[in-house]
């Protein structure tokens, strides 16, 4: 029998590495496979990784609550109320929204699961998402599981992936019932600036859309760029379910720690559907966010060596040849063009070959990440460690560059 018959058509296509190669670095055990035989992975998001990097206040409470014992049980599904009074307090720091704990946020296991979460309610056959593109490869992956479609809207790099309302306007239809954005946006690291939320809200509201609003790499905004949490402006804190995470800001992946914050006439929906789909958070991570959350010197010190981070990345991978970047605006990642040097499939290949690095293709981030690839820039805690892989990246670049006839 070909049990794929029996599957969802949505599902079939899916492929896991299993039986034909993937490239990307999220599925299957193609990252693991390489790093054993001596390379090194700077495809995931996963700040510092893969050296040990966990503060010293989150590790203390972690210990301290397994030796306690109590993390052996399970918190509430919709998380811990001590955690959600913390993040309650985080949000109102960003955002100076005043979020209830009891009827405005919920915890889920990492921003993927919560992402998909956000958007389950809203979705069906036949409805229509529209995407600025580049964006998360789940914002294309989560609408096609749920019966959805994803409509690309194009943004460009030449004017820094500013949102074109009159694109959204050419492919909004009857069928459109969300706005899909990452903000910042990953794999850009563009914040998109208060006028162009403003321009994207009155269209949201125009057309009477939900937005769902993926804020995973809000806690590191560079170069004094305001940031605004588009659930604020008029009109969207009613259509509005936004996703965070402790992942990129805290580099607390490994604990699987995000949430959602909406109006409670959402959260009431989230909060019935949260055991079913999501489970409960763990109870020993738990513990782990609230002593995070509570020690205001992380985000400090984590920003500054970001910051530092950028800037060496920006300054060896921006000058060797046949690449064009910015720098990055936000996070721990850098976007660069190498269209000159090849496609995003051809650069990737040679790196992983002569650099021995795994960088992402650009491709799975939408029809504008052609040409182009993410390096998650801020892996390796010591910088001199990623000054060493940086330079690596360079010299396969600048050979690459060699063999395309654009340099001698």
């Amino acid at each position: 029998m070909d049990i794929k018959t029996k599957m969802n058509a949505r599902f079939k296509d899916l492929q896991g590495g299993l039986f034909l190669n993937v490239s990307k670095a999220d599925v299957g055990e193609g990252a693991s496979v390489f790093q054993k035989a001596g390379g090194d992975v700077m495809a995931w998001a996963d700040m510092f990784y893969p050296d040990p990097s966990i503060p010293e206040s989150v590790k203390k409470a972690t210990m301290e609550a397994v030796k306690g014992g109590f993390p052996s049980h399970y918190t509430l599904p919709v998380g811990m109320y001590e955690l959600r009074c913390a993040l309650a307090e985080h949000i109102h720091e960003r955002t100076g929204l005043a979020i209830d704990p009891s009827r405005n946020v919920i915890v889920t296991p990492g921003s993927d699961s919560g992402l998909l979460f956000a958007m389950m309610p809203f979705l069906e056959a036949g409805d229509e998402v529209l995407v600025p593109d580049p964006s998360y490869p789940s914002n294309y992956l989560n609408c096609k599981l749920l019966g959805a479609k994803a409509v690309h809207v194009p943004t460009w790099y030449d004017d820094n992936y500013r949102i074109h309302i009159e694109e959204l306007e050419k492919r909004v239809t009857p069928h459109t019932k969300m706005v899909l954005l990452t903000h910042p946006n990953n794999p850009t690291t563009v914040v998109y600036r208060k006028d162009n939320l403003e321009e994207l809200a009155r269209f949201i509201v125009r057309h009477d859309l939900v937005l769902v609003c993926d804020q995973a790499f809000e806690d590191h905004i560079f170069d004094g760029i305001e940031f605004v949490s588009p659930c604020t402006l008029p009109g969207m804190w009613e259509r509005t379910v936004t996703v965070c995470s402790l992942s990129k800001g805290y580099g607390l992946s490994g604990y699987r720690m995000a949430y959602l914050y909406a109006d409670d006439h959402i959260m009431d929906v989230f909060y019935g559907g949260a055991v079913n789909v999501l489970g409960a958070p763990c109870t020993a991570s738990t513990f782990g966010a609230i002593a995070a959350l509570k020690d205001k010197t992380i985000l400090p010190e984590y920003y500054e060596r970001l910051d530092r981070r950028r800037r060496l990345a920006y300054e060896i991978l921006g000058s060797a040849p046949g690449v064009k970047m910015r720098m990055s605006e936000s996070g721990i990642l850098s976007w660069l063009d190498v269209s000159a040097l090849g496609t995003s499939q051809e650069v990737a290949d040679y790196l992983m070959e002569h650099a021995k690095i795994m960088v992402n293709q650009g491709t799975p981030y939408g029809e504008q990440g052609a040409g182009f690839i993410r390096i998650v820039t801020a892996c390796f805690a010591k910088d001199e460690d990623a000054v060493q892989r940086f330079e690596r990246i360079k010299a396969a670049f600048t050979e690459l560059a060699r063999q395309k006839g654009l340099i001698t």
